[in-house]
């Protein structure tokens, strides 16, 4: 964990949250010029994809090059980058999809891992002690039933024009054909060797005979993931959910050498991906969709904007400190509901319609000042909220992915994807790694006497800061498809798209490239290396104590409708230059 304890040396321990989902690239392991090209327009009768891994958004591209629909091509990447980015996503984990059409309607699916049924709220303790956060994530209890996989094919039975077996044939020739390492995927496996070599499969993939991460450009071939992939191919999803991978995952959770923990082959049969209403608010003349809870970054997102959407963003400009001091001031209030009223619906009563109702907007804004802080960001009232549950902590949160697609017909497809840490719980089953998503739970089920809303239950699905989004504009076409990855940075790096590209006038690139100024708890964090560091005694002088320059990880990925230079507009995709992201067009 050495880039961490880097971050960590920066930053005071209020901080330590963000910093380990924000952990630095080593100067050597910045990504090349190759791995990160410029974004690419695409001809607007043909589409766009949008991935953080050049051979994923390739993978994409090929089904809209097929006639796939977005669905069809955002599934393709998620396969895709279970091969190239495993310290991220991939089958082994969950998602949230959005997917919106050129008439204006949106769906959205809740892939989110679930909690096997043996699962209590003191899932976490041990001999009456709750363990650390570093303790849990290793091995078995850490593992939620993947739910992936179900989404893809739900996602594929409501939107997909493609063969099921067709959306498999990228990930299988990078699985068996092979596929470089990247200095990011090194990188990751440096500081996450613990974690990435737990699992003999693991060491055997990515370690050589010395025990060391194999380097930069390494070809590496992955024929048990292959195989795997191969027969989810031919026989649908249920082979993975049924019969023996159902077998292979609950014995490898049950049996781990590191906290071993009951997960039964009837927990694997029992998931299903579940169709959500998607949250829709106004912000100014714009549509802005994304998923609600068992999400908490869409709710997040759509809070802040309500309370922003009073204040003259425009005018003020992306240079004014003032500017980002109203979006940090707008995302404390916004955190502050995230952590006491979110999580699973259908366990706990989620106030989701008071959060994002514009009367509540209204008192949540007029909260926050142009020329001072909020003494203390505490949670509202929303309408339906309950006195049942307690405020607590935010949880770590660290990896993740982002992955979007536009096809011929202007339909979108957004979709976050997470095994949690870097490789996850470090377990592998059938070549891909299992997550260790139930550590987005709180570990402890209680605060100040009261259980927490986001405590462990029997099928439950933890909370989580993914954020895909989609807007539409004032004339009703999509405008922005958006997203990103990190933890609880997420919320913040979609706002900043979404501000830079709609009040700003940036191009999603720009508005991707730009810093970042985001709440942590105890401090205001500004990316270290940008130009939004200079504003650090500025943002002081406007009353925040402990103003921070610190290095970040982020990753967001976006595609956005534009004029083009021939009198048109086009689709024009974007990917993080911090990350090896990038866009492709059939």
């Amino acid at each position: 964990m050495m880039a961490f304890r880097f971050v960590r040396s920066l930053a005071p321990a209020a901080l330590f949250t963000l910093a380990q989902a924000c952990a630095p690239l080593p100067n050597a392991a910045r990504p090349v010029t190759a791995l990160a090209p410029e974004a690419l327009p695409a001809a607007e009768d043909m589409g766009v994809v949008t991935a953080a891994d050049p051979r994923a958004a390739a993978a994409g591209a090929e089904m809209l090059r097929l006639g796939g629909s977005a669905t069809d091509a955002a599934i393709a990447v998620m396969l895709a980058l279970t091969v190239v980015e495993p310290q991220s996503s991939g089958i082994g984990g969950g998602g949230f999809l959005v997917t919106a059409d050129a008439a204006g309607k949106v769906e959205s699916i809740d892939g989110r891992e679930m909690a096997p049924a043996a699962a209590t709220p003191d899932w976490f303790k041990v001999d009456g002690k709750v363990l650390d956060h570093s303790d849990a994530v290793p091995g078995g209890r850490s593992v939620g039933v993947p739910g992936n996989l179900r989404l893809a094919a739900l996602a594929h039975a409501r939107g997909g024009k493609l063969p099921w077996r067709v959306l498999f044939g990228p990930a299988i020739r990078l699985a068996s054909d092979g596929f470089v390492i990247t200095p990011r995927l090194a990188s990751t496996l440096g500081f996450a060797s613990d974690i990435a070599g737990l699992d003999p499969a693991g060491r055997a993939l990515f370690f050589g005979a010395d025990g060391m991460p194999l380097p930069v450009g390494t070809v590496v071939r992955n024929p048990a993931l292959a195989a795997t992939f191969e027969k989810i191919a031919a026989l649908g999803a249920d082979s993975f959910y049924l019969g023996d991978n159902a077998k292979a995952i609950s014995a490898k959770v049950g049996t781990s050498p590191r906290n071993p923990a009951p997960m039964s082959t009837a927990d694997l049969a029992a998931y299903k991906a579940v169709p959500r209403d998607p949250i829709c608010a106004r912000y100014r003349v714009w549509r802005v969709c994304s998923m609600g809870p068992p999400s908490a970054g869409g709710v997040t997102v759509l809070e802040t904007l309500g309370a922003l959407e009073r204040f003259d963003l425009k005018g003020m400009g992306p240079a004014s400190p003032t500017a980002w001091h109203l979006i940090a001031e707008a995302e404390r209030l916004a955190f502050a509901d995230r952590d006491t009223w979110l999580a699973d619906p259908d366990f706990v009563p989620v106030p989701t319609a008071g959060l994002i109702d514009p009367a509540y907007f209204a008192a949540r804004s007029a909260l926050i000042s142009d020329t001072a802080t909020i003494d203390s960001a505490a949670p509202g009232k929303p309408a339906g909220a309950s006195d049942r549950f307690a405020m607590a902590a935010p949880i770590p949160e660290y990896g993740t992915t982002h992955f979007a697609a536009v096809d011929r017909w202007g339909n979108a497809a957004s979709y976050t994807s997470t095994v949690e840490s870097a490789f996850g719980s470090g377990l592998m089953v059938g070549g891909y790694y299992l997550n260790n998503e139930l550590t987005d739970f709180n570990l402890d089920p209680m605060r100040n006497g009261k259980p927490t809303a986001n405590r462990v239950e029997a099928g439950k699905r933890p909370r989580s800061s993914m954020s895909p989004v989609v807007v539409y504009g004032p004339d009703g076409h999509l405008r922005l498809i958006a997203g990103a990855a990190g933890g609880y940075t997420i919320p913040p790096q979609v706002i900043r798209v979404i501000v830079g590209t709609l009040d700003w006038n940036l191009t999603a690139r720009e508005a991707i490239a730009q810093g970042i100024v985001m709440p942590a708890p105890g401090v205001l964090a500004v990316e270290a290396g940008t130009p939004l560091a200079a504003m650090v005694p500025a943002l002081q002088a406007l009353g925040h104590p402990k103003v921070i320059a610190v290095p970040m990880r982020l990753k967001a990925n976006a595609i956005e409708w534009v004029p083009g230079t021939d009198g048109k507009n086009h689709w024009v995709g974007a990917a993080d230059p911090r990350s090896e992201g990038a866009a492709a067009s059939p």
